[in-house]
């Protein structure tokens, strides 16, 4: 009983924590600039940390994953803000610690409110029994095809058996040919602006791995195609 009720109070903590943290995002006005349309004025706005910036940009991915914000506008904002190349190592360290944030708030912290999560959702057993039976190739899949939205996947592998280096390496492997994409997407907009010859090679580089992206769902599907009819 007393462990049942410290397990209670726990969440609650953990509740009051992700609200408090919501609502300071909104008084900062930092949620109103989480969108396409608003790119520029975040754009600005983290520019105005100067030397900060990089880390700045960062620290608002993990939010986003944690939270549940949308990472495309983030994810141009990184071509905006630092070029393609910059912005691209940048994008797949956000994500990437983004990711684990949300995993490890799962395994650590909030174990009782994501195990509810999965108790009302067949689809999200299913990864938990999908590690159980086919290990990364499980993450891998969820991660390549769209199944599960990205940021609810973050949490639920927190309570599944996979190892934390296994779940960091393969999303990060995965993650990184969409990230390309988009960042160098965005980057010939900014990066080659004024330079012809530079816009043409980022629009070819991020058109190689939108197609790539494209296929490797297809690929995945045939491949472990019993896997896939599971969820």
């Amino acid at each position: 009983m007393a462990e049942e009720k410290k397990k209670w109070v726990k969440l609650c903590v953990i509740l009051a924590v992700l609200v408090g943290i919501i609502v300071l995002m909104r008084v900062l006005g930092i949620t109103k600039y989480i969108s396409i349309e608003n790119i520029q004025k975040l754009n600005e706005w983290i520019n105005s940390f100067g030397p900060l910036g990089p880390v700045i940009y960062i620290v608002i991915y993990i939010l986003s994953c944690v939270f549940f914000l949308p990472g495309i506008p983030i994810t141009i904002l990184g071509a905006v803000a630092f070029g393609a190349v910059k912005g691209t190592i940048l994008v797949s360290l956000g994500s990437t610690l983004g990711a684990t944030a949300s995993f490890l708030i799962a395994r650590y912290t909030a174990r009782s409110m994501v195990e509810g999560w999965i108790q009302k959702n067949e689809r999200l057993r299913k990864i938990d029994e999908g590690v159980r039976k086919h290990g990364w190739r499980m993450l891998m899949i969820t991660r390549l095809v769209p199944i599960f939205p990205f940021n609810v996947q973050n949490y639920v592998y927190g309570i599944t058996n996979i190892s934390l280096g296994t779940y960091i390496f393969i999303s990060w492997i995965c993650m990184l040919p969409g990230t390309i994409a988009y960042v160098f997407a965005g980057g010939a907009l900014i990066s080659g602006k004024g330079d012809i010859k530079k816009t043409i090679i980022y629009l070819a580089i991020a058109g190689v791995f939108f197609v790539l992206v494209s296929l490797v769902p297809s690929i995945i599907k045939k491949r472990y195609k019993d896997v896939v009819e599971e969820q």
